[in-house]
């Protein structure tokens, strides 16, 4: 992808948009699985420092500052992810092969994330070169978000000046998600004591669970957010017993928590802790909910073209960032994950375009 231009002579929409489609080729026939994305990380700063822009990097994160970065400016984040799950057993194509049929674009990580992330490597080299604008653009690809890892985009925030909100590159078919779930994961302990399941013995911590469990379904939090909704528990996995003879002195289960905007992660566990008898472990705070305000600037420009907002259920890197950030990109989160993944052509054109027009109107 080499689209540099002067700066007197503004880029072609079509030229950013056959070099977005060219990359994610590129990028398509590159594993980058969680952990394992060097290589996309290489492609990724090829195409950078080949339209001459000076990139950074940590570990397998490349980002770049667009050319007449002022400090004394506000800052925006455009932000979207290079690693991949890892095929599934449905594929029937090559997860490797970019190959287009229909207009649709094939290849693992074409629609989750790739074509947000060329796209907004598009609309980044579109400004860099620009002067008077009224924010800074910072670009950056980054890794292990399917994991939600440490060596991800939350590694390299200390790195970056103060940001002023981000705008995050996951497929939302180019609507708004102003707000984002938070996730919380709970394994739980339930503890009673062993006894011979032909006598009267022991205290069975199944049962004692099944009183826990219970709660978990049939509780709601009170505060209900007006774009994510009510405040979801899932029991998700349970383990208790050794053989049939023998009442369990534990019964062990993981509750999978998707928060909401109404409250953070830790005021969440702390009503769950007044309300049942297990041991709870959290495996970790660090997937808070996120949100934008509907009178943001940038949330105002995308709904003046003719852009929906929503909340979305699903969570990103944007659980990673602690200023407010809007979820934006190419494609459709329902193929994410899928065998045989894909994105359309036109929706990587009309992304880009997009993705200009709503930065052209808070610049």
């Amino acid at each position: 992808m080499q689209v540099q231009s002067s700066i007197t002579k503004e880029i072609s929409l079509s030229t950013l948009q056959n070099g977005a489609i060219d990359l994610l080729k590129e990028l398509i026939c590159t594993p980058s699985f969680s952990k394992e994305e060097d290589k996309t990380a290489d492609l990724i700063k090829k195409c950078l420092t080949h339209n001459k822009v000076k990139t950074h990097q940590k570990l397998n994160n490349v980002w770049a500052y667009n050319k007449y970065f002022d400090a004394s400016k506000p800052t925006i984040l455009l932000n979207s992810h290079h690693d991949t799950v890892k095929p599934n057993s449905g594929y029937t194509l090559n997860p490797f092969y970019p190959g287009i049929k229909d207009e649709k674009l094939y290849g693992l990580g074409s629609n989750d994330a790739g074509g947000c992330l060329v796209s907004l490597l598009s609309a980044f080299i579109f400004f860099y070169n620009k002067k008077d604008l009224a924010y800074n653009i910072i670009f950056a690809a980054t890794a292990e978000e399917e994991i939600s890892g440490s060596n991800g985009v939350a590694c390299i925030l200390n790195d970056l000046p103060e940001i002023d909100f981000a705008i995050v590159g996951e497929p939302t078919q180019m609507h708004l998600a102003i707000a984002e779930k938070g996730l919380m994961v709970l394994d739980c302990n339930a503890i009673g004591k062993s006894g011979h399941a032909a006598r009267e013995e022991g205290d069975n911590a199944i049962y004692k669970a099944l009183k826990d469990i219970l709660w978990f379904k049939e509780y709601q939090f009170t505060k209900i957010s007006e774009t994510l909704g009510p405040i979801k528990m899932s029991v998700t996995m349970v383990n208790a017993g050794s053989q049939h003879n023998v009442v369990p002195a534990e019964c062990k289960f993981t509750v999978d928590i998707r928060t909401t905007d109404c409250y953070n992660n830790e005021d969440i566990l702390e009503v769950i802790k007044k309300n049942v008898s297990c041991e709870i472990t959290p495996r970790s705070f660090r997937l808070q909910p996120s949100s934008i305000s509907p009178e943001h600037p940038v949330v105002k420009a995308g709904i003046a073209l003719g852009r929906n907002t929503y909340g979305s259920p699903t969570t990103s890197d944007q659980a990673l960032m602690p200023f407010p950030s809007l979820k934006l990109g190419p494609g459709d989160s329902a193929r994410s994950h899928m065998a045989d993944e894909f994105i359309y052509v036109n929706e990587i054109k009309e992304g880009i375009e997009l993705y200009i027009k709503l930065l052209k109107q808070i610049m």
